[in-house]
């Protein structure tokens, strides 16, 4: 089995970002990460983000970057050598009706195929939301079997999977190939978010089923912690190396 690198996705500690982003980032490298995803680069131009990952040896390995103006966005990803292009949320909300959702997958296709244009690659984020049934189906699988999978790539978020009730290692298998960037991300009995490996998501099965759908980097993601972030984002890692993943 590949060896599948592990990346930090800079929102985990966004906190400390805003407070001082250069000593953060020292920080993550230190943890032992191999990588970050961009959500923001707190005043920075992508230039200067691109000097200091440079200098960590940590490749941005993608951008929450969302469907803005495409040149800028086209412009931001070249500066920052980083090919894809992460829509967190769906831009204006999710559809919720059949012919919304339609028009959601034009977009989708529409904006992956700019992307391509220029070396580019979308992939889109879900949280549980995606999983309300309009028409008989998932938003979710509305999206991914109605779009070109060379234009718009997944980024499952195992948690946010496991949270609407559905199993992120066996949706992981309904679309073999589609996620090189994945989101590992847990919650505890009570559904709090918490450290990967402190809650009940099964990572094992995850794991299992990685390189069939494709990963080529696995990202933590916390949104929110009980503890300073960067501790967050350091016992993640330290449970992740546990298990011979890190």
């Amino acid at each position: 089995m590949t060896k599948i690198p592990v990346a930090l996705q800079l929102y985990t500690v966004r906190d400390a970002c805003e407070k001082d982003f250069e000593g953060t980032l020292r920080q993550v490298a230190d943890i032992g990460y191999a990588g970050v995803e961009l959500a923001g680069t707190y005043g920075r131009s992508a230039e200067e983000v691109k000097q200091l990952l440079d200098e960590l040896a940590l490749p941005c390995v993608g951008s929450h970057t969302g469907d803005r103006d495409l040149d800028e966005v086209v412009a931001f990803h070249k500066a920052l050598d980083c090919k894809y292009v992460g829509w967190p949320v769906f831009p204006g909300g999710l559809p919720d009706t059949e012919e919304g959702v339609q028009a959601a997958i034009e977009r989708l296709n529409k904006r992956g195929a700019d992307y391509k244009k220029h070396g580019l690659q979308l992939y889109y984020h879900n949280h549980s939301g995606e999983f309300k049934i309009i028409s008989g189906k998932a938003i979710l699988d509305w999206f991914y079997e109605n779009t070109d999978p060379d234009l718009v790539k997944a980024q499952y978020d195992v948690c946010w999977i496991y949270n609407a009730g559905v199993d992120p290692a066996a949706y992981m298998r309904k679309y073999p190939g589609r996620c090189p960037l994945l989101h590992l991300k847990d919650m505890d009995e009570s559904k709090n978010l918490t450290e990967v490996g402190n809650g009940v998501v099964d990572f094992d099965a995850i794991f299992a089923v990685s390189e069939e759908a494709g990963v080529e980097w696995y990202i933590v993601e916390q949104d929110r912690w009980e503890r300073p972030s960067i501790e967050s984002a350091r016992i993640s890692f330290e449970n992740l190396k546990a298990w011979g993943i890190a």
